[in-house]
């Protein structure tokens, strides 16, 4: 890998979770990327080396930043090895320097990715031994460097992994609760609300707080990768300018906007859940912007004419309800009558629980928690008297 000067561009893949794709590419483009190419759970992009930094420290969707380094076929195992010798990974990595293969296979020849992976992992210790006589270690927890390997019908894409740690870990979470919401599906479901950042923002079962602190990061203009505890992998590589980083970072933190921005509330009817929601908005530095308190959602109000509603009540999967179907019920009759003028949307991957709500969706946007096929239904509460209005709005989405 040639050294990269900060204005050179090169291509780069940012990883994502199904359904936010089109978010992601959204994001990229506000950070003048070019070149965007939306792909599944994946968004590819061109930029410059700061560019990259930015989108480790700003993306709220991206799970990873990789960067490819080559692409070629493998039809068979000796290919497979001789294609990774190719690259010379002295220019890449030191032999001081530990190293990990994350390798995805799909529609291939190799069945196996952790075989792949190996026989990758040999290929590059191999070139080591051959040229000086030792070999980089292999630290499969905190490498310094993360090489990505994807193959799909046997083309393979070997990429540097310039994130590290998996982005959705901002590490402003210190106490979660028995189901967490992972922070880029809450960041990428605030964005599909369409929520402007100003007007009230309300989540009445909120858990530990992730839509709450997602929200306040938006509305805020808080870079989401500022509370990471670990380095990101590009602080280790051979290219890493640490001039231009501190640079990005420093505009970042100016780039903050300190008064509240809008009014943020939560709600949970655990005590425990409201605690840990508390700490971690704490640990956030957002609690003179966020309101949590402990309420039973159906009997709480909405505080303002109109806002969005967010949440993502039990399915029945890892947080069990009593009687689902009448929770759903329940929380249909609470979003009609007091959350006149809101747009709702929940979150849930029990469809069939989810008929009881009993009020009809305007959108049905397919998502993943985790393993569980979930969708987000929005609801739009008209009043009364706006209903006719309320249809014009619609149409013009």
């Amino acid at each position: 890998m040639a050294k990269q000067k900060p204005s050179g561009n090169f291509n780069m893949v940012a990883t994502t979770l199904s359904g936010l794709e089109e978010v992601l590419a959204e994001e990229l483009r506000a950070l003048d990327m070019e070149y965007i190419k939306v792909g599944n759970r994946a968004v590819s992009f061109s930029g410059t080396l700061r560019q990259m930094y930015e989108a480790n420290l700003w993306c709220r969707t991206a799970i990873r930043i990789l960067k490819p380094i080559r692409n070629f076929k493998a039809r068979d195992e000796k290919d497979l090895y001789e294609q990774v010798q190719k690259t010379n990974w002295a220019e890449v990595m030191d032999l001081s320097q530990t190293f990990a293969i994350d390798a995805v296979v799909s529609h291939s020849t190799f069945e196996h990715s952790l075989f792949v992976a190996q026989l990758t992992k040999d290929a590059i210790v191999d070139q080591f031994r051959k040229a000086t006589g030792e070999r980089p270690s292999v630290d499969r927890v905190r490498p310094d460097v993360r090489i990505n390997l994807h193959m799909h019908e046997n083309m393979v894409t070997l990429s540097l992994d310039s994130s590290g740690d998996s982005l959705h870990r901002r590490g402003y979470r210190l106490l979660t609760n028995v189901a967490p919401l992972n922070e880029v599906l809450a960041a990428g479901i605030i964005a599909l609300t369409g929520w402007d950042k100003k007007s009230t923002f309300v989540d009445p079962m909120a858990g530990s707080g992730t839509f709450l602190i997602e929200a306040a990061l938006m509305a805020q203009n808080i870079a989401p990768g500022i509370f990471r505890r670990d380095p990101f992998a590009f602080e280790s590589w051979k290219d890493y300018n640490k001039e231009l980083f501190e640079m990005v970072w420093k505009t970042a933190e100016i780039k903050e906007k300190r008064e509240p921005q809008a009014e943020i509330i939560g709600y949970d009817i655990d005590p425990d859940y409201v605690l840990a929601a508390r700490k971690n908005i704490e640990n956030a530095g957002l609690g003179h912007v966020i309101k949590i308190g402990l309420a039973d959602f159906f009997e709480t109000k909405a505080t303002a004419e109109q806002g969005v509603v967010v949440m993502n009540p039990p399915y029945n999967e890892r947080i069990l309800s009593d009687d689902i179907n009448q929770l759903y019920k329940q929380i249909g009759d609470a979003l009609k009558n007091n959350y006149q003028g809101f747009d709702a949307f929940v979150l849930t991957g029990n469809l069939d629980a989810a008929k009881n709500i009993g009020l009809r969706a305007s959108r049905r946007t397919p998502l993943y928690n985790g393993a569980i096929d979930c969708r987000l239904l929005k609801y739009e509460l008209y009043r009364g008297s706006r209903r006719g209005e309320g249809k014009e709005e619609a149409q013009q989405d």
